[in-house]
């Protein structure tokens, strides 16, 4: 057999390595930081030029980067053409420092902590709808919990959660709709918003857009367009991240019948599987960063203006940090120092509001279902959004 040929970095960019994204991880990781195609130019990018960016690919590597913020803005804006800045996401400090402390007092641990019972009432209608025997996770339960959730979070009315659905997917499916439409879909989804938090300036209600109406720190508040474009982060980023963890998490176990059986009499495993999944397989699997000075990364020089992606899902398997990475393995001791959620300025506002879903979802199915399997129709992951790894459809079969 003839020696395979080393793999190009651009695969990075290809629609089937976000199906798949870890053969492309192995190959590359040793070479990182690597250049790659990371848009072309076409209809579908909405680029009249291909656009190139730097991939760093080991844990020492994402983890210096996103703490230094100096360095690696958080402003991609300007360099991917895509869409206005997302508040929080695509901040840096001082303003990203100040903005966050406000966000923080209406998103408190408190608030999380109180939606537990309605969470976990959620989680028993959906089920209660499932049956048992076959069904499309993903279409069921692993899409439908987060969003309503988000949805209840706003307060804006359940009926209306489709349409969050529909913004969230075409605001990030890059590879897989036209940029044109997916601008217009952003604008749907800003002028709905904006008419909330309108709503709220007008009469404050016991929900999350009136409290981001009344937060204040030291004299400031948030502007209504600081507000919108913090509810369009919370609905994009917390409604996929929590999406794709649900899914991706009960198909792994889905593969591994002992282990749910084990997770059924000792529910101490949940945490650590839930840790384990975001691990082995992230949620987000990388974001943007922007070179505001030149930076040396290894052997490599980047210049300031580059575009960098921090590959999360790279960095959690890497073998210097995690022994035997591509096993899934709950037990890991090194479980604690995945970046699924990102670290520093940037770690996740919405982390625990994830877990929380995640760690309900889990209980309801092991308390339900004495068995989980996969269906006979093969599982189809997602192709469209370079920043995910998730499913379009998953097949199980609960027993």
């Amino acid at each position: 057999m003839e020696p395979q040929a080393p793999l190009s970095p651009d695969v990075l960019g290809w629609t089937e390595t976000i199906a798949n994204p870890f053969p492309a991880y192995r190959a590359l990781r040793a070479q990182s930081p690597v250049r790659y195609l990371r848009l072309p130019a076409g209809e579908i990018t909405g680029r009249k030029e291909p656009l190139y960016a730097w991939a760093l690919l080991r844990h020492a590597q994402v983890h210096a980067a996103i703490r230094d913020p100096a360095t690696f803005s958080s402003d991609s804006s300007a360099v991917l053409q895509a869409h206005r800045k997302f508040t929080l996401l695509e901040d840096d400090p001082p303003y990203h420092t100040r903005l966050r402390r406000l966000v923080s007092k209406a998103f408190s641990p408190q608030r999380i902590t109180s939606l537990t019972e309605w969470i976990d009432g959620l989680s028993t209608e959906l089920l209660d709808a499932l049956g048992t025997g076959p069904v499309d996770l993903m279409a069921t339960y692993a899409s439908a919990l987060p969003i309503r959730v988000i949805a209840a979070l706003m307060g804006v009315p359940d009926s209306d959660y489709p349409l969050f659905k529909r913004w969230s997917e075409a605001v990030i499916s890059y590879a897989g709709m036209p940029a044109e439409e997916r601008a217009l879909k952003f604008e749907e989804m800003m002028s709905y918003l904006g008419r909330e938090v309108a709503a709220r300036r007008a009469q404050s209600r016991s929900d999350l857009l009136s409290a981001l109406v009344e937060a204040e720190v030291e004299g400031h508040s948030l502007s209504d367009s600081e507000i919108v474009m913090f509810a369009a982060t919370l609905l994009i980023a917390g409604n996929e991240t929590t999406t794709n963890l649900i899914g991706n998490m009960m198909a792994l176990l889905a593969d591994r019948p002992e282990l749910w059986q084990q997770a059924r009499e000792n529910r101490a495993l949940v945490d650590p599987i839930i840790e384990e999944s975001l691990r082995y397989e992230s949620p987000v699997q990388r974001f943007p960063r922007v070179t505001v000075r030149p930076v040396r990364i290894g052997e490599v020089e980047i210049g300031a203006g580059e575009l960098v992606d921090i590959f999360f899902g790279a960095a959690n398997r890497d073998p210097a940090v995690f022994e035997d990475p591509e096993t899934f393995r709950p037990e890991r001791p090194t479980n604690h120092q995945h970046l699924a959620f990102g670290l520093g300025n940037h770690y996740c506002l919405g982390a625990p509001l994830a877990r929380l879903e995640a760690r309900i979802t889990l209980n309801s199915f092991l308390d339900r279902f004495p068995t989980l399997s996969r269906g006979a129709q093969p599982a189809v992951r997602q192709q469209a959004a370079q920043v995910s790894l998730g499913y379009k459809t998953l097949p199980l079969v609960l027993g």
